[in-house]
């Protein structure tokens, strides 16, 4: 199977190999988050992700072990989401610590919680994100009085879905009223509805997108890669739980040291990234995606630990005309100073906080 992967590696392999015999002590470089004195490793790690393509160094690192090796002796559980708000709802509640999410939930928890709730500390992946639709829809203005999908209210495909509608001179709101009806969808239903006829599109993660154009003969009306400059926008962060964090830096540091030996096994297996996502997700859905539709969504994502935090204050206007989320501040939604002590462990470039928090 040749898959075209395009991934950012941001850790060689003996970089890696280097790392995990650290365990998880603190990185070198790294700055401390503000915590108590008495901080240790954590007895367990409640992790959420999607099973998505987009989520694929989740996928990865647990499928292939990476976080279970990193974080040693803390037990790792997991739970699989739809979409960001009901990660954002269960990390608030208490039930997980931290999550694979995207941005705009991030955005919006951090914002309501005044700075409180979580932080991103790193990045996973860019872009595979796209509005597909029936035939018969080839611009913009046929979209007038046709119904849409996206994942979740105010997940970050719903976001995009209705500032871009928006710049296309589109009214909607959120009771699915307006121009253009928005109905948020879970994305196995997007897909059957699609198939049925009931829905004319959705605005969708990887790889529901090529599951809608593979399976249900649906097409790419906008790649939200063309809507950025460079064609990065970030589509997958991870969101940990600010109170956590604190009180255990060396379980979100070994965290992060799976994560990055996850992005780095993809960049040196891309022949072998495809099984590996396959496996995970037949483990958590029961069902394996097809090699055309894998192959595709592979095709259109990259995946790093760059959140690319200049593209925030961008997702926070969307948000606000999307009448998705409140006014506020994100100046402190990064905290990248563990992310970077491993980078500079590894040899590798930091990454950037945008002037919104800490490198």
């Amino acid at each position: 199977m040749n898959i075209r992967t395009r991934t950012i590696s941001t850790i060689t392999a003996l970089g890696v190999s280097a790392m995990m015999l650290t365990g998880c002590a603190t990185a070198s470089g790294a700055a401390e988050p503000e915590a108590s004195a008495d901080t240790s490793p954590a007895a367990e790690l409640r992790l959420g992700y999607f099973a998505n393509v987009t989520h694929a160094p989740a996928l990865v690192g647990l499928q292939e072990g990476l976080f279970a090796d990193a974080l040693g002796d803390t037990k790792l559980t997991t739970s699989v989401f739809n979409a960001g708000p009901a990660a954002v709802e269960a990390l608030t509640a208490g039930a997980i610590d931290a999550t694979f999410i995207g941005p705009n939930p991030s955005i919006n928890t951090f914002i309501q919680s005044g700075g409180e709730s979580a932080v991103v500390v790193a990045g996973a992946a860019t872009g595979g994100a796209a509005l597909v639709v029936r035939d018969g829809i080839d611009s913009p203005a046929d979209l007038e009085g046709t119904t849409l999908a996206s994942p979740q209210l105010g997940n970050t495909q719903d976001v995009a879905l209705r500032a871009w509608l928006a710049d296309e001179g589109y009214e909607t709101d959120t009771s699915g009223g307006g121009d253009v009806h928005i109905t948020p969808t879970e994305n196995a239903q997007t897909l059957t509805l699609f198939q049925q006829g009931q829905l004319d599109g959705a605005w969708l993660p990887e790889p529901w997108v090529s599951r809608l154009v593979v399976d249900a003969g649906a097409h790419v009306l906008v790649d939200e890669a063309e809507l950025w400059e460079d064609g990065a926008f970030p589509t997958t962060v991870l969101l940990v739980n600010k109170t956590f964090l604190a009180e255990h830096p060396e379980t979100i540091e070994a965290l992060l040291e799976g994560e990055l030996a996850s992005i780095d096994w993809i960049a040196e297996h891309p022949d072998e990234t495809a099984g590996v996502i396959n496996a995970q997700l037949t483990a958590d859905t029961g069902k394996a995606l097809d090699d055309a539709v894998i192959d595709r969504a592979l095709d259109h994502v990259v995946f790093s630990a760059d959140p690319h935090a200049e593209a925030f204050s961008t997702l926070v206007e969307n948000g606000l005309e999307a009448g998705t989320q409140k006014d506020g501040s994100i100046d402190g939604l990064f905290d990248l100073a563990i992310l970077n002590g491993l980078l500079k462990k590894a040899g590798a470039e930091p990454v950037s906080a945008g002037g919104l928090g800490t490198e």
